[in-house]
């Protein structure tokens, strides 16, 4: 495969899960506003904190690692072995949900069933749902290692789009269900989820006229099943020990990532109607695009690595800044439209705020992030686990005592500081991969001084907006401050497409945008 088609893969890959991480931020936006409307903020803090970090802690401890060891090599592999592997986290998957399900049920603060109905149930359905999704991580690891784009986006796309319907029909015909709602959606999701995969293999390797199979390692459906291999080994050992440097890794990058949910949980720093309102604060910075997940593997071609990373770093940049510009002045009228006054009185704006900047860091790391564990060796992902280890504990550390200092605000300080560090680290790595090497992707976080002066005349302009018009003077006022919005972001958007053609050209060629246009002219 050539260098030039390795790149249109890749950028293809990058723009459908671009486009996925879009349509599933906004579904569960309006979702979430819709159901303020009809349940308590007790029961939607329990579900987005307590339950959620139980459904995906246990995705993490049982595939988190297997999952980067076995896509960390190419195609050609003993796939036997492979799949192998990959079965061992369905057990693993049913030990961590029964010990941590123990743990929320047993040693985790019960919430008061008058307030909170259903909870032992929502427990036991949320692990069980983590269990029902590992059920197809054979499936999905083959297809994203062949790069079967169109399987993931509908597959993905199908069992949000269903959740979100059967959640927001419960919440409206049968409020009193309280937790069942959430844990029967999530059980249906990842039912849908899996059993997508399941159909599109069965498919693809019984149709005769298929072309797909020749290039697949399976030609049967139960060759996707643990068996014996050809060679007596039941796993690749290499994969296995990789599989544990990157469980030690993992475990530590799971600290940082959810870092303010394990301390909202288990140090009871909030209250649970406090967790619901800070959770819906970080739903708006999960807005933020990560496409870095997608990036190919630098170790297959350097050049073509580089040409994704500089262009993804420049669109994260861009991403992250009109987020942080537009958002400082939007937060308010954003809080009020969103969740009503619950949301944006008291301290509500100035929390969401806080999180616009911290959206550009978190923009930033997401890409320069997966470079650099996809770019490491297996001992200097060893080396780098002990920088993480010290790294979590002073975040937790530091998490707890800005929370209690400074309330909510306080994690939004905890994970700016996490993310500068990250961000750091992160940087001087592939400062260091590049160095003897023509090329510089770095160059993707330098912006010109034209479009660095309109992101600053789009910043005093909008918030001298909210003074003025925004939010106590009527309707017509804050149309007016949206108008005033839309005309800014309008000028810096058109000064990013005229002064960042290398992006432009990036994004016209390797995604099909040329194309696209060449049909409506």
């Amino acid at each position: 495969m050539g260098s030039q088609e390795v790149l249109g893969q890749a950028a293809r890959l990058a723009s459908s899960g671009l486009l996925l991480q879009v349509l599933f931020r906004l579904i569960t936006f309006v979702l979430n506003a819709f159901i303020l409307r009809f349940l308590s903020k007790e029961i939607i803090g329990i579900v987005n904190v307590r339950l959620t970090l139980l459904y995906s802690t246990t995705l993490f401890l049982a595939r988190e690692a297997f999952r980067r060891a076995c896509l960390s090599g190419g195609t050609q592999r003993d796939w036997s072995q492979t799949l192998n592997l990959l079965w061992l986290t369905v057990p693993l998957g049913v030990f961590w949900s029964l010990f941590l399900g123990w743990v929320w049920l047993q040693l985790l603060e019960v919430p008061d069933p008058d307030v909170v109905p259903h909870y032992g149930t929502g427990v036991v359905l949320f692990a069980l749902s983590a269990v029902v999704e590992l059920l197809g991580e054979p499936f999905w690891v083959l297809a994203q290692a062949h790069m079967f784009v169109k399987l993931k986006v509908i597959a993905e796309s199908l069992s949000v789009v269903l959740k979100s319907v059967l959640t927001a029909c419960l919440v409206l015909w049968l409020p009193h269900w309280g937790l069942h709602i959430f844990s029967l959606a999530q059980l249906f999701y990842t039912a849908v989820l899996v059993l997508c995969y399941v159909v599109y293999f069965t498919k693809l390797l019984l149709s005769p006229g298929s072309t797909k199979p020749q290039i697949l390692p399976v030609s049967r459906i139960t060759d996707l099943l643990p068996s014996l291999t050809k060679t007596g080994a039941f796993v690749n050992w290499k994969e296995a020990k990789l599989t544990w440097s990157f469980f030690k890794q993992s475990f530590l990058k799971q600290i940082l990532t959810e870092g303010e949910r394990y301390v909202m949980t288990f140090l009871n720093v909030l209250n649970f109607g406090d967790q619901e309102g800070e959770v819906h604060m970080w739903k708006f910075s999960r807005l933020v695009i990560h496409p870095a997940s997608f990036l190919p593997q630098p170790q297959e071609d350097i050049a073509v690595a580089a040409v994704v990373l500089e262009s993804l770093l420049k669109l994260a940049l861009l991403t992250g800044l009109t987020i942080t510009v537009f958002g400082f002045a939007y937060s308010q009228l954003a809080l009020d439209i969103y969740g009503g006054a619950m949301l944006s009185s008291g301290s509500g704006p100035v929390l969401l705020r806080s999180y616009c900047l911290y959206v550009l860091l978190l923009a930033i790391n997401g890409v320069t992030e997966c470079f650099t564990f996809a770019a490491m060796s297996k001992e200097e992902v060893d080396r780098y686990n002990f920088t993480m280890l010290a790294l979590s504990c002073s975040f937790l550390v530091l998490s707890y005592l800005l929370t209690s200092w400074f309330g909510s605000v306080g994690f939004i300080l905890a994970n700016c500081f996490n993310m500068g560090i990250r961000i750091t680290q992160s940087l001087c790595f592939i400062h260091r991969y590049y160095q003897r090497s023509p090329h510089r992707p770095l160059a993707g976080l330098r912006l010109s001084p034209l479009l660095l002066g309109a992101f600053a005349l789009s910043g005093g302009i909008t918030s001298m907006s909210e003074v003025f018009l925004c939010c106590e003077q009527g309707w017509l006022a804050r149309l007016a401050h949206v108008a005033v919005g839309a005309l800014c972001l309008a000028v810096t958007l058109g000064t990013a497409f005229l002064t960042e053609t290398r992006l432009i050209h990036f994004l016209r060629t390797q995604l099909g945008l040329s194309r696209l246009a060449d049909k409506w002219t």
